[in-house]
Formats: structure tokens, sequence, C-alpha cells
């Protein structure tokens, strides 16, 4: 076997990846920092989406009805969510935290403040 990171060649357990702590710690540092610039940008999708939704409710009671432009306007990326649930009629909802939104074919989208 060979190393992952220096090319050396690998001594010890057949299942090794690297020939060295150095080498290890190496490799699983700079995966943690790929990862993290994802994550970021992730995060801070989700969390201007709940800023949208928070925005749009206002001092709402717990739901409303708006348009789908109104969100795409204030640049609301759809696809980024937490999670789902589709209730017993078929219907999605999809999460941003602590916020929902269920989509109607006629472009209105109702949102949820869950409580």
């Amino acid at each position: 076997m060979i190393c992952k990171i220096c090319n050396k060649k690998i001594t010890g357990r057949k299942d090794k990846l690297f020939c060295s702590v150095k080498c290890k710690n190496y490799y699983h540092v700079n995966l943690r920092k790929a990862t993290a610039v994802v994550v970021k940008e992730l995060d801070n999708i989700l969390h201007r989406n709940r800023s949208i939704l928070l925005e749009i409710m206002g001092k709402r009671k717990i739901q409303c009805r708006v348009s789908r432009m109104v969100l795409e306007k204030k640049h609301f990326v759809f696809k980024y969510h937490t999670h789902q649930h589709t209730n017993n009629k078929g219907k999605i909802y999809y999460y941003v935290y602590d916020f929902a939104w269920m989509e109607f074919s006629n472009d209105e989208i109702l949102i949820i403040k869950k409580t």
C-alpha cells in the first residue's frame, strides 16, 4: 500500500491508509476545512431563507399565503430546506428550522411558523 498523502510505502496493518500520524492528521485537517466551506455556504442560504420567511410573516399570526413571486423577488432558494413532511393528503411541507412552506398549484405559497 502507498500513503494517500506522501506516496511512501506503508508498513504495518493491511488496512492502513497513511504512513504516519503526520500524514493522517494532514488529511483530516484539510478534509474538515474543505467540508466547512460547503457547510458554511449552505448554512448561510438556510438562514437567509428563514429571514425571508420571518420578514414576510412579520407580526402576523401563525400562517399566511403569498405569491411565489414574492419569495422569488427576495431571492428565496426553494431547493434548500432543513427537512420535509408529507401530510395525509400527500401535500409536502418544506421546513427551514421553525418555518414551513407548502406550494399550491396556483403559484401560491402557504407559510407556517411552528410554535
